[in-house]
């Protein structure tokens, strides 16, 4: 990690911090973000070509490092996959284990679905449960989430949320291979001990997009519908007509979004991608609010920089 002068002290308590304005945050990210839209000399390789998008990354989040945007003793993951050319374009500690936070309700969706195939008929996809999914990816309803976790762990072993993981594990171990769940969602939304990596939610939406796993129209198609993500939601590049599919995080100690755009470009063509941004703090946020609001927008000033990207790969609209 940098030891740039303009990071603040690791010491610090966050009593002893002045925080920026959203709009004063918004600026210093426009002013990380910029050097690479204008290819300063620094950013930019031999002959003047823009450099490789996982070099922009992470040029931005240190650019957001250094100006105290994201501090410290906070680490990130980033993926990127262009599911057009089938190229992996960003790999940022997207191997280690995280804490999942909500992004881990389609994966108890998922568990669902698999035990509906396995149960013969013992198990029924009900107008019930389908709402009650709604709630838990769309809503983020901990409750819901934790309803559906019991189905799954009724028809597996009865051991709770160990179940699910286990369901995951069984039926694709070579997706799930990081994740790791052990318990329910409290009823504070505290939870910080279920865990999954970049890798894992970019391997899962890789199957969810190409079928590989049962009811992936089912979940394409929750996760879909309307909510405030992270990712194009507030994003100054992104145009109101893509399509997102995706799942948000957000703790005191996790803010991420994992999921899956579908830019439109010329022709009526679609060009899908993945992205998931997570940043995570050891310790819980003392003024929650504010830092998830800073921390989601550091998420949306990576997604705008690889949305401008895609668009001078595919010619995007």
């Amino acid at each position: 990690m940098s030891t740039h002068n303009d990071f603040p002290d690791p010491g610090r308590s966050e009593n002893t911090l002045s925080f920026p304005t959203r709009r004063e945050f918004l600026a210093a990210v426009v002013s990380c973000s910029g050097a690479l839209a204008l290819g300063l000399p620094s950013l930019v390789r031999a002959g003047g070509r823009r450099p490789a998008l996982q070099r922009q990354v992470s040029d931005l989040v240190k650019g957001m490092r250094s100006r105290g945007l994201i501090r410290p003793e906070e680490k990130t993951s980033w993926s990127v996959y262009d599911l057009t050319s089938r190229k992996k374009l960003v790999a940022i500690n997207e191997d280690i284990p995280r804490q999942a936070a909500s992004m881990i309700k389609p994966f108890v969706a998922q568990a669902y679905f698999y035990k509906l195939q396995d149960a013969r008929g013992k198990l029924r996809y009900t107008g019930a449960v389908r709402k009650t999914m709604e709630a838990m990816i769309r809503d983020s309803d901990n409750r819901a989430t934790n309803r559906i976790m019991a189905i799954v762990s009724r028809h597996e072993r009865n051991r709770g949320p160990k179940d699910v993981e286990r369901v995951l594990k069984k039926n694709a171990p070579g997706v799930f291979r990081e994740t790791r769940i052990v318990e329910s969602i409290p009823p504070d939304g505290r939870t910080y001990r279920n865990l999954a990596s970049a890798h894992d939610y970019s391997r899962f939406l890789y199957a969810l997009w190409h079928d590989r796993m049962p009811g992936t129209d089912e979940l394409r198609e929750i996760m879909s519908l309307p909510n405030q993500d992270r990712i194009c939601h507030g994003v100054r590049s992104i145009p109101d007509d893509v399509k997102i599919y995706d799942k948000t995080g957000s703790t005191a100690r996790l803010c991420g979004n994992m999921g899956i755009i579908e830019a439109p470009g010329r022709g009526g063509r679609y060009y899908p991608y993945i992205f998931i941004g997570i940043i995570e703090r050891p310790s819980r946020a003392q003024h929650y609010e504010h830092w998830i609001t800073q921390r989601s927008d550091a998420i949306r000033a990576v997604s705008d920089l690889v949305y401008l990207d895609m668009k001078q790969r595919h010619q995007l609209a």
